[in-house]
């Protein structure tokens, strides 16, 4: 494996990040022909795999917004099956300032962080009555983003194969997030692109879409779901990215043919695939958190122990040798958020092998 995934960032711009990537001009498409407003449903002419392809979970990730909007321009149509197109938090996008682009990332709360028991809480009056220790964790008050969520949640449950398209606060290399399923880590395979695959858990703060319902169940019940991480927000190679991605998913799930993509959606594919393998997520406990150097995704530290930072009173060290940083940062840094994720190769060669 590379010594690190990307390039070296230098520390002096770290900070302000230029912001490339223009806004995607959704005009009438934020409309939708569902009745739900930025989702957007078609049926090919036989049975198949329902799809779905979500961007804009969160307001400020603009690279999958770009796709699902050249999908839509180009009249891209299932063979068969379903294909939904959803834009997910609209809400969050309308705040969107490329002078300050990582305030848009939620309204009230993150959207990636609601899905599922918490979807469906309690009234507070049915919740009042039960005995103190029996009240649900999960009760939370309501927020735009769960309310969006409700909207979004029929589509997600229908759904066989789920396709979410993100981006990243820090430049990197793309990331493929597989969850801890096989079934998702072979098709990442078949898909032959990023070349890092990342076999994750979720997050501590709340349940991912990708992990909904079906999606999240051991059983292999023919259910898919991925998460790809297409590169920084503002980098205009995320929006490449997710072209890429979203041409290779849906020919993988049979919804249409390599020869009707778009031309240039595709990219080369990669030599080979790693599979890393999320052991570690170092989740804030205090509002005090800070990093020991400024760390990049995919850097490889070579030394067990290594402090990586301070929590409080904690010292964060690297638990063995040759450590991977998986999208270190402190960005969004709030008690109960992942600020990084340590990882080692789950195999030694090309995925797969």
């Amino acid at each position: 494996m590379s010594p690190e995934l990307n390039p070296p960032v230098n520390p002096a711009a770290a900070g302000a990040l230029a912001f490339e990537l223009a806004m995607p001009p959704l005009g009438a498409w934020r409309e939708g022909n569902v009745g739900v407003e930025g989702v957007w449903r078609f049926a090919g002419a036989r049975e198949g795999r329902s799809v779905l392809v979500t961007a804009l979970v969160h307001g400020n990730e603009l690279c999958g917004a770009w796709a699902v909007l050249e999908a839509l321009q180009a009249g891209l149509r299932p063979r068969a099956g379903t294909l939904t197109l959803a834009l997910c938090n609209l809400a969050a996008f309308d705040r969107f300032d490329p002078q300050a682009p990582h305030a848009s990332r939620f309204v009230d709360e993150d959207l990636n962080r609601v899905w599922g028991d918490s979807l469906a809480p309690e009234s507070p009056a049915s919740e009042s009555h039960k005995p103190e220790s029996h009240k649900s964790d999960s009760h939370k008050p309501e927020s735009q983003e769960r309310r969006r969520a409700r909207q979004l949640q029929p589509f997600v449950e229908a759904a066989d194969w789920l396709l979410d398209l993100h981006s990243m606060h820090e430049p990197g290399a793309p990331l493929l997030l597989s969850g801890p399923h096989r079934r998702n880590r072979d098709l990442a395979k078949a898909l032959g692109s990023p070349e890092h695959v990342i076999v994750d858990s979720g997050h501590a703060d709340g349940r991912r879409m990708r992990d909904h319902g079906r999606f999240g169940a051991a059983v292999d019940d023919g259910s898919r779901s991925l998460l790809i991480e297409c590169g920084y927000h503002g980098a205009l190679s995320s929006r490449s990215v997710a072209l890429d991605m979203l041409g290779r998913f849906l020919v993988q799930a049979g919804t249409v043919r390599e020869a009707e993509l778009p031309a240039g959606w595709r990219q080369p594919s990669p030599a080979r695939q790693q599979l890393l393998e999320v052991t570690h997520a170092v989740v804030a406990a205090t509002p005090d958190l800070r990093f020991a150097g400024d760390w990049r995704s995919g850097q490889v530290i070579e030394q067990e122990g290594t402090v990586l930072g301070w929590d409080g009173d904690v010292t964060l060290r690297t638990p063995y040798p040759r450590c991977v940083l998986v999208m270190p940062s402190l960005r969004q840094l709030r008690v109960g958020v992942t600020v990084m994720r340590l990882a080692r190769p789950l195999v030694s060669g090309p995925l797969g092998t």
